[in-house]
């Protein structure tokens, strides 16, 4: 179909047949305030713009931190393509929070809640305006998500484009990145660095833009969206600053052109089987336990039966073969160079864990899409199918009685899998920071950090500052930690988070006491207290749910509306 010539109707009511929608708000003498109002002075549309399909631009620019602060130059990129390719572009921006900011502080509980947000704004705006199509940037952890949430509900031909990692630093010789420096801290407060040192690798751990730069949650979320289809292959794993990241959004504007004309959407591309690759991808690259949680909710806004259990199934069948961070020795850079997310995605098909025949926004199917993928001669960031780092995938879903809805632990970077210990117990994460720092948590204990899931929280704070701080102070292989909270996904040790129900609803996490011993057992997927039910039932008859943290505004909002980390913590 020419994008040029696709005219409709009568002479004096002709309009573009691409304007699928945006026709109702541009056409035709009943719109002339609309109209007047778009073509607002020489700052505005012309009439030539408005007879063209009008293409949203959902941008996530903040100049708060580096994860998104190059969008803008990308967005630029974006409708240069779009205008290119016969469409009128029209840019709008969202929210955005930077978790390495505000991780550890009450700010932090705003970043879960954020990835709704865009949600709803994105497809605010976009229906608002009868947009015919849109292109969505992403870039911070909630944003990779929330875009992709939006697209589901809207099902319009459409997009996203991930802004990319940010480069390592280099620091005393070595490539470093964020989690580097939320482990100095560990390290210096048990005197193994000078503050000299610390303030020198402050200075390094982010030498420019773009997103935290291992198989944190950023890169697991832009990886898994780029295989359920959603991003145009090739696109995700090249850096913020890589000197052909501008074609790959001018190339991403025209493309949504070319979805526009053949009416591909994203109930055509977000399937089960699609969301099975994606699940497919967090376990084989060791990502983020993040990717539970925010597939989740894309199934969910997708209206795709998705649970809990079916994460466990698929990745106790599909090996490790990316080596990157947290668990892992190299960076999302050093993946672009040695072949990218598409050589990832071929390993997948040699291993037999991709459904190669689901659709992709380019209009190939992912198996066709990765079929030409290059491999860098010598590179050992991507494993051969053959030659697995570990058998199975990087999280695992455990259940038991301290968890009867499930929750996530991560597996990779260490080789421990059965922890018992007495539980040290916090009712918030600052209370754990300190502790860890004053040397009061002791090897075998378990700390436990309970209200800090969804509605507890309420937001669901991620814990790096704490898993970070117990793995610098020398800790990592002989604590334990779970919570209702989140990690992020440079956190690595033996880490149990999502725990559902959480305190606030009444899961049994709220009535552990300090020395009750817990057991966590990955090969058994077990979590248990050792606690009769009988006990259990009885504590539960002193317990009282907590006062709501918040009353007013967003965040008690948020907390009478959310789900279960277990059913992805959405709010529809």
């Amino acid at each position: 179909m020419s994008l040029e010539n696709n005219w409709i109707g009568d002479v004096g009511s002709m309009r573009n047949e691409l304007k699928r929608q945006s026709h109702a708000i541009t056409d035709g003498p009943d719109r002339a305030a609309a109209r007047a109002m778009l073509m607002f002075g020489d700052d505005g549309l012309t009439p030539e713009d408005l007879d063209k399909p009008i293409v949203g631009v959902a941008n996530t620019w903040i100049e708060i931190g580096p994860c998104n602060y190059h969008l803008r130059r990308l967005a630029a990129k974006v409708k240069e393509g779009i205008r290119a390719a016969g469409g009128t572009p029209l840019e709008f921006n969202t929210v955005s929070i930077s978790d390495g900011i505000t991780m550890g502080t009450e700010g932090m509980k705003t970043s879960l809640i954020s990835r709704e947000v865009i949600a709803d704004s994105i497809e605010l705006v976009c229906r608002g305006n009868m947009f015919d199509a849109v292109v969505t940037l992403c870039g911070c952890d909630k944003t990779v998500p929330g875009t992709v949430m939006a697209l589901a509900r809207l099902d319009i031909p459409s997009l996203t484009l991930y802004g990319g990692s940010i480069m390592p630093g280099r620091f005393q010789g070595e490539d470093v990145t964020i989690m580097e420096v939320f482990e100095a801290v560990g390290v210096h407060a048990a005197g193994k660095i000078t503050v000299e040192e610390l303030d020198d690798l402050i200075s390094k751990g982010c030498p420019g833009p773009g997103a935290c730069g291992g198989q944190y949650t950023a890169n697991t979320m832009a990886t898994a969206v780029e295989i359920l289809g959603m991003a145009p292959i090739g696109s995700g794993s090249v850096p913020a600053v890589d000197k052909n990241k501008d074609d790959v959004a001018f190339q991403a504007g025209e493309l949504v052109m070319e979805m526009l004309a053949a009416d591909r959407r994203p109930s055509q591309i977000i399937t089960r089987r699609s969301l099975e690759n994606a699940i497919s991808s967090v376990a084989t690259t060791a990502g983020s336990t993040n990717g539970v949680l925010h597939l989740l909710a894309i199934a969910h806004e997708a209206n795709i039966p998705l649970t809990i259990d079916d994460f466990e199934e698929i990745r106790s069948k599909t090996p490790i073969l990316v080596d990157l961070r947290p668990g892992g020795r190299y960076v999302a850079a050093d993946l672009h160079e040695a072949g990218g997310i598409q050589l990832v995605t071929k390993r997948l098909m040699e291993a037999g864990r991709l459904h190669a025949d689901e659709l992709t926004v380019t209009g190939q199917t992912i198996g066709e899409a990765v079929a030409s993928a290059v491999e860098t001669e010598g590179q050992d960031v991507v494993r051969p199918a053959s030659n697995p780092i570990k058998p199975t995938g990087g999280f695992a879903i455990l259940k038991g009685n301290l968890a009867p809805d499930g929750c996530v632990i991560k597996l990779a970077g260490h080789d421990r899998t059965l922890h018992r210990g007495p539980a040290r117990i916090f009712e918030r994460e600052e209370d754990t920071f300190a502790a860890i720092k004053d040397g009061t948590i002791q090897p075998g204990d378990v700390v436990v950090i309970r209200y800090e899931g969804p509605a507890g929280g309420p937001g669901m704070r991620e814990m790096l500052g704490v898993t970070a701080a117990i793995v610098g102070a020398g800790l990592g292989e002989d604590v334990a930690l779970l919570t209702d909270g989140r990690f992020s996904g440079a956190t690595h040790g033996f880490m149990v988070c999502h725990i559902a129900p959480e305190a606030a609803h009444g899961g049994p996490i709220a009535i552990l006491r300090d020395g009750d011993t817990v057991v966590i057992d990955a090969d058994k997927l077990r979590i248990d207290v050792e606690l009769s039910d009988e006990e259990i039932k009885t504590r539960f008859e002193d317990w009282t749910p907590p006062v709501p943290r918040y009353t007013r505004g967003v965040m008690a909002k948020y907390a009478r509306l959310v789900s279960s980390a277990s059913e992805g913590a959405v709010t529809g």
